[in-house]
């Protein structure tokens, strides 16, 4: 088993990187851990407190979960992974019942941020991008699939996103044992990533 963590900005790449390793490699022989699975449960706080939250601040994720449940799949046993909404901002009450796997990804803004969940990665990447180029992806994204407003945003991205990633998400990098220019669009790190994994698999 190999666990690989990937992280970088709000659209840097890293959703793309993650389906072209998937598609390198054979079928049902990856499973997906996302991290905005493991923001905290607010069902104790009233709807329009939990709308507040910043999500893109290290406190608004279960990291003690987080970390349990990637050490039990590395150690062979199956995970209740919890899903969270952001329409009613808190913890649902299903659970996707993931299988350990012969590679687990564990995605998302701050994979490499907490240590002890590092510690169990093998290998660590981190997908960077131009700061205009992920806010142009964002911009896009969040007009299209969610409906939000331009001005909201650019407003968005100036007092949340930008010093949250330049404060938290940024500093990660010096972590990684692989970083990523221009995101899921450079094919020759994706390949490497595939020579690198199949080794790691004995293939």
């Amino acid at each position: 088993m190999i666990i690989i963590g990937i992280a970088g900005g709000t659209g840097s790449g890293k959703t793309t990187v993650v389906r072209k390793i998937i598609e390198s490699l054979p079928p049902g022989s990856v499973a997906v851990i996302p991290q905005d699975s493991y923001y905290n449960d607010q069902s104790s706080i009233p709807l329009e407190v939990r709308k507040q939250t910043n999500f893109d601040h290290p406190d608004a994720f279960d990291w003690q979960l987080f970390e349990e449940q990637i050490a039990d799949l590395r150690k062979g046993h199956p995970i209740e992974q919890p899903t969270y909404s952001y329409i009613v901002c808190t913890r649902l009450s299903e659970t996707i019942h993931v299988e350990p796997k012969e590679v687990i990804i564990v995605e998302g803004i701050m994979s490499l941020y907490d240590k002890e969940l590092r510690d169990l990665m093998d290998l660590k990447i981190f997908v960077d991008a131009e700061p205009d180029e992920r806010l142009l992806r964002v911009i896009t994204r969040d007009m299209v699939e969610r409906g939000h407003p331009l001005e909201m945003l650019i407003d968005k991205y100036r007092n949340i996103l930008k010093p949250m990633h330049d404060e938290f998400i940024e500093p990660t990098k010096q972590y990684a044992d692989i970083i990523i220019p221009n995101g899921g669009n450079n094919q020759k790190a994706i390949e490497i990533l595939k020579l690198y994994i199949e080794k790691i698999l004995g293939k």
